[in-house]
Formats: C-alpha cells, structure tokens, sequence
C-alpha cells in the first residue's frame, strides 16, 4: 500500500508523523501526483542535501517563478540573490561574506539583550491564561535580528508585517493573493533596508548592516542588491525557525510532563536539550530541491529535472536512525538533527535560534511554578514547509 502524500492535506498540518510513517514503511521513494519525488528516510534526505548535481535554484524554474510573480517581479529578482536559493560558487560567495560577521561571537554578544527582552515580553504577559506565540514567540525573533543588524526597535513592527508576508515564498500552496501581498512587501522592505544601508556607508556603526556594507571576501564587496535581499533572507529564516521551535518546543515538554520535570530540576540541561527538542518537532518540515542530473535513491533512479521535496520532519523521526523516534527524550546520545538542513546549506542562523529558544525555555521555567495547557485544540499555521502553532494558550501559574 502506498501514500497518496499532499503537504496541503489539513491533517498533515494536524499531525503529520503518522502519514510520515507510513511513507517511510510503504513508499519511502514516493513519485507525487503534483510532479515532486517525495523522500522520507532520514539517510535519503541526509545523502540529497549533500549530493552534487542537486540545486537549489527554484527560481530557474518557470512554474515555480510564475506563481511568485514572474521571473522580472521584484520578489522573484530578490531570492535570486537569497544565499538559500543559490549553488555554487555564487552560494559561497554570498554565504562566506554572511559567514565572516554572522559569527558565534556575534550571537553570543546578543545574550544580554535577549534575556532583556524576553523578560520585557514576559512582564507584559504576567500570569493566567496567555498565549505564548503572540506574546513572546512571535515578537522576540524580529526583535533579536533588528538588534543583530543594528536596526531600530521600534520598526520592530513593520519588520514583523514584511517578514511574514515574504516568507511564504518558499510554501508550495501559495495562492493569488499570497503573490501580490509578497510582492508589495518586498518592495516596501527593500526600500527600508536600502535607507538603512545608506545611512551605514556615511556614518558606519558596531553593527552587522555596516560590516556587510563594507566586508570584502578575496577583494569583492557584496552589491546593494546582493545584501538587502540577504538581510530579507535573514529576517525570514530567523523569525519563522525560531517562532516556530519556541512553540513546538514547548508544546513537546508540556506534553511529555517528565521531561519537563527533568528541565525544571536541572536547568543546566536546557541549552544540551535543544537537538532533541529540534529532532523531536521540527520548525522547517520540508526544504525541495531541483536535479541537475540523475539521482540515484535506494534503488529508485530519479531523472534530471526532477523536483525533490525532501520531509525533515520524517528523517527526525526514522527509526532506523533513532531508537523509539516518537518519545522525547532530552538524555538521548548521538543526535545530529536534519531540523536546521544539512550540507551546504546548513542553516546560518541555527545557533541564534537555539540560543534564544534556550532561553526562553530557561525564563519560563525559572519564572513559573506551573505552566499548563488550557486546550489540546490547537490551531497550525497554513505554511506547509514550516511547521508552527498559530497560537499557544497557556495558564502559568507564579
């Protein structure tokens, strides 16, 4: 028997571990009726991410692009230059110079001021029934990375709005009105960031925006084009993964009361926690992928051309790679999660997010005796490539 697998299925947005399974056990090389090879084994998708001859150059793709805009359309221009949406040497390229001033240090530097204002987000929140995604989730991310990039707070807002609007480039089931609303939010966050970028090159600042305006890698700076369409790129890898990760995380230890217990008694395991926590419920679901040339999968032989959607969701929880996949379980050895991708285009601001859903973690626990669900109905986001609570009802108790 084999599964007829849509990513737009409302239940695979509900739950999709057990239709998971059943790809995995029944059709782990899976030929789509929408035209993508599915893959579902954590060693297939882990052996695709890394492969040559795979590419992550959507944007050459003209059904693809269409539905965006068009290839001319000011968002479509724009990912051309997103480092996740290049190969190559043009990947490199782009990726050493974010690389060179999106260091450890630069993270570490920014702990201060997550605490501060996770604990201001928390404040506003009080006690009783909340909801942790609009509260906290939602606006901490935005927060962190205006900080990062040297950004004023208080456009926070706007940042917030474009990032959401933009970031659903990458979900198979955009519609119409997705597309304009991407577009003009496109245009409308160029145009500040290119403000921003000007003001950078006549009086620079201890900054990420001022090292990317004047960083050059083997004597080449990145254009005006190349890094505002990576500051987008980093305003939506960061918002959406961590948004994402602090509320699957914590909807996983509330619904595993032992593990949490083992957080609350020792919170030195908080930060050592986050592979299994990102294992557990991925943020980042599913990331496709274009041939360049044959792939060989298992036995299956998929042709040049084809479009590859590659579950994370399913290889984190493969058995043949972890014993007993569907418990959390924060002692378990041996992780090497696929949450945030694998081979060159491991995700960038990976240890931003689990630096700040480390500490949110850590504040919660030390803050409140008890926190609890107030409903198991819970509400997903629509977005099928990134996996995340639309809201998550609380009752903390001091």
């Amino acid at each position: 028997m084999t599964t007829n697998f849509d990513p737009r299925d409302p239940l695979v947005r509900i739950d999709p571990y057990p239709i998971y399974r059943r790809l995995r056990e029944t059709d782990p090389v899976h030929r789509s009726h929408f035209g993508y090879w599915i893959i579902s084994r954590y060693d297939d998708v882990d052996a695709v991410l890394r492969a040559p001859g795979v590419s992550s150059e959507f944007y050459r793709n003209a059904t693809w692009a269409n539905r965006r805009g068009g290839r001319d359309s000011p968002l479509v221009r724009s990912v051309q230059n997103w480092m996740l949406m290049l190969d190559g040497p043009a990947h490199r390229r782009i990726r050493s110079v974010i690389g060179s001033v999106f260091t450890r240090s630069s993270v570490e530097r920014l702990r201060p001021r997550i605490a501060a204002e996770a604990e201001r987000l928390l404040d506003a929140m009080g006690g009783g029934e909340i909801d942790l995604i609009d509260g906290l989730a939602l606006p901490l991310p935005v927060t962190v990375t205006c900080e990062l990039l040297g950004l004023p707070t208080q456009d926070r807002g706007r940042c917030r709005r474009w990032t959401e609007q933009i970031s659903r480039v990458i979900d198979p089931s955009i519609v119409t009105e997705d597309t304009a609303e991407m577009n003009s939010a496109e245009v409308e966050f160029r145009g500040y960031i290119f403000d921003q970028l000007e003001k950078r090159r006549s009086t620079p600042r201890e900054d990420i925006l001022s090292l990317l305006a004047h960083t050059e890698v083997d004597g080449v700076r990145l254009t005006d084009d190349e890094i505002i369409a990576n500051v987008l790129f980093l305003f939506v890898a960061g918002h959406e993964t961590t948004v994402n990760l602090i509320g699957n995380g914590l909807l996983a230890l509330l619904r595993h009361p032992d593990q949490l217990q083992l957080l609350r008694y020792n919170p030195e395991m908080i930060s050592d926690s986050m592979d299994e926590i990102t294992r557990y419920d991925p943020p980042v679901q599913i990331v496709s992928r274009l041939l360049t040339e044959k792939v060989t999968v298992q036995d299956v032989t998929l042709p040049e051309r084809a479009k590859v959607m590659l579950l994370l969701g399913a290889a984190s929880r493969d058995p043949a790679r972890y014993p007993d996949p569907d418990r959390l379980d924060l002692t378990r050895t041996g992780i090497r999660t696929l949450a945030f991708s694998s081979g060159p285009h491991y995700c960038i601001g990976a240890a931003l997010g689990r630096l700040e859903t480390s500490m949110v973690l850590t504040e919660l626990l030390r803050r409140y005796a008890k926190i609890e669900l107030t409903t198991e109905d819970l509400a997903w986001r629509p977005n099928v490539s990134f996996r995340g609570l639309q809201e998550l009802r609380l009752r903390l108790t001091f």
